[in-house]
């Protein structure tokens, strides 16, 4: 009976310490880390490249870190301040199992692992380029897509009810509305000027396209939602800042880094340049004057000069405007009267070579214009529109780029290749990309006079080199991302974004080795600012209909 008793005894022991190990979170032995945790899944047990993320109660400034190989997700204890923290995941196929939150102690490593379960709501997750990937079409049918996503998700397309006939009534709507558009600021054009959504032609075909894809027949898809695969290896090793903006219809187009590390950014949608500081999150607005009421707000282009002074491209309000940090004041530069249209609009110029000839490079959408201009006087040179030297058709110019010796590169958008005008002559060399049909978007000149840009229509990105004048192309590793800028860094990487995959790509020339860095969230991108001024790099970009700023940080 003794013998007994103490074996149930025993038994009784031995499973309340099964019971305790089983509730005790594992405390993390590192005092530098604040937060760690596995992620699980009974679909695949220990759980790589999940984005986890971290918000303070309260608090408009969000840290993400990407769970490793092990499943482990771990965040530096100098990343997260004591306070209640509300946990998430992106994880596409999957929901958090429950909510998580967890209280943080200074000096108090805490640890929360984190259970996930398969998802009701795949629509939801899906990037644009998840939907164009799997859904059923031609790639010129998809190529037309990509033009529908700067102003909305593809996600919005998919799930649309609209026939061929009325979708037809949309793409005509949608040409009359202001580039800087949106939801919450829908803007439209002036008088008869009209941005045609796609080819003329092609409409229908589209039109019938979209009718077949959509929800119009039928109540869900005739397709499998197939997400891509998530981040394993140097992807899952990188801290995102996201910085949400006060407003909603904010929409932070270009984002920069003053040499004081104050950050700026251009609002694609109203009359602001606005500065936020990193630390706190705190956002100043500094009013742009109005020179055309009743015209659409909103900028674009956002430069550092030289001299650290800001500029930036005042849309259809015509011309340039020069910010001086220390006074807070704006000069203005309007295009002369006589030379305005409704449809003038200066979206992107370049200042970085204005030490060597005091001119500044300015494209005028309106007919796809080049000018230049003279700060000191105000005065602006017309050289007109280009034309492709062989076919002779106009060159419709995107982004415009000064390398060091103040020559402009312009990139040809609707078809693919690149231009070179020399700044003493004024006349052109064109240099036709290897791909077919690239559109060339937006890019840079990089410390070694070479042009980098992103080649929006055949999904990768591109240098030109000046001295063999040959130009070399890099594929994105996934379809249909779309690259719409890039930009190289001082240490001999480039650094891609885009509107389509949520992800910031991080290319290795030498090797053509590219590492995909997935955001915490659906991202709208247009232009990447590295901060290389110190190692490692600090990628910033702004989440153009996300109302937020992102710090993308790689740890190697």
């Amino acid at each position: 009976m003794r013998s007994s008793k103490r074996a149930l005894k025993a038994l009784f022991v031995g499973c309340l310490a099964i019971l305790l190990v089983a509730i005790r979170p594992a405390m993390p032995q590192s005092p530098d880390v604040a937060l760690t945790g596995t992620v699980t899944s009974d679909r695949e047990g220990r759980m790589e490249g999940v984005v986890v993320s971290a918000k303070k109660t309260s608090s408009t400034i969000t840290v993400s870190v990407v769970s490793n190989s092990s499943g482990v997700y771990s965040f530096p204890a100098d990343r997260l301040e004591p306070g209640r923290y509300r946990l998430t995941i992106r994880a596409a196929g999957y929901d958090l199992d429950g909510t998580r939150d967890v209280e943080l102690a200074q000096a108090h490593p805490a640890s929360v692992d984190l259970k996930l379960m398969p998802t009701q709501r795949i629509r939801e997750q899906l990037s644009n380029a998840e939907w164009m990937a799997s859904a059923p079409g031609s790639d010129a049918n998809k190529r037309n897509l990509l033009n529908c996503i700067d102003c909305h998700s593809a996600q919005r397309i998919f799930l649309s009810t609209y026939n061929a006939d009325e979708l037809l009534k949309v793409f005509e709507r949608m040409g009359g509305y202001y580039p800087g558009a949106s939801d919450l600021q829908p803007q439209r054009l002036v008088g008869a000027h009209r941005r045609p959504p796609l080819p003329a032609g092609a409409e229908q075909k589209f039109a019938e396209y979209l009718a077949s894809v959509n929800l119009s027949a039928r109540p869900e898809h005739s397709f499998a939602l197939a997400p891509f695969a998530r981040p394993t290896g140097r992807a899952t090793k990188v801290i995102i800042t996201e910085y949400d903006l006060p407003r909603k219809e904010i929409q932070p187009h270009d984002v920069i880094v003053d040499p004081d590390g104050m950050v700026w950014y251009s609002n694609f949608g109203e009359q602001f340049l606005s500065r936020m500081d990193p630390r706190t999150g705190k956002v100043t607005d500094f009013p742009i004057p109005v020179q055309k009421p009743g015209y659409p707000m909103g900028t674009l282009d956002l430069e550092l000069d030289p001299d650290g002074n800001i500029w930036i491209g005042l849309m259809y309000q015509t011309g340039m405007a020069r910010f001086d940090r220390v006074t807070e004041g704006f000069r203005i530069y309007p295009l002369p009267k006589e030379w305005q249209t409704d449809a003038t609009q200066q979206s992107h110029f370049s200042v970085a070579g204005a030490k060597v000839d005091g001119k500044v490079w300015v494209k005028n959408s309106d007919r796809s214009q080049v000018m230049r201009l003279d700060p000191a006087s105000g005065q602006y040179e017309n050289l007109g529109t280009f034309r492709h030297p062989e076919t002779d058709r106009p060159i419709g110019i995107y982004g415009i780029y000064a390398d060091q010796q103040n020559n402009a590169y312009i990139l040809e958008f609707p078809f693919g290749g690149i231009g070179k005008i020399d700044a003493k002559t004024g006349k052109l060399a064109y240099y036709q990309t290897p791909t077919p049909n690239s559109r060339a978007r937006r890019g840079r000149v990089d410390a070694q006079n070479r042009l980098w840009f992103a080649e929006f229509g055949s999904n990768g990105v591109a240098m030109f080199d000046p001295t063999t004048q040959k130009i070399t192309e890099w594929k994105k590793p996934l379809p249909w991302e779309a690259p719409y800028d890039v930009v190289a860094d001082r240490n001999g990487e480039a650094w891609e974004v885009n509107e389509a995959s949520d992800r910031v790509g991080r290319l290795d020339p030498k090797t053509g080795e590219w590492t995909n860095y997935l955001l915490p969230r659906f991202g709208n991108i247009r232009r990447v600012f590295v901060d290389d001024r110190k190692g490692p790099v600090s990628v910033w970009i702004g989440n153009n209909l996300g109302a937020s700023i992102v710090k993308l940080e790689p740890l190697d």
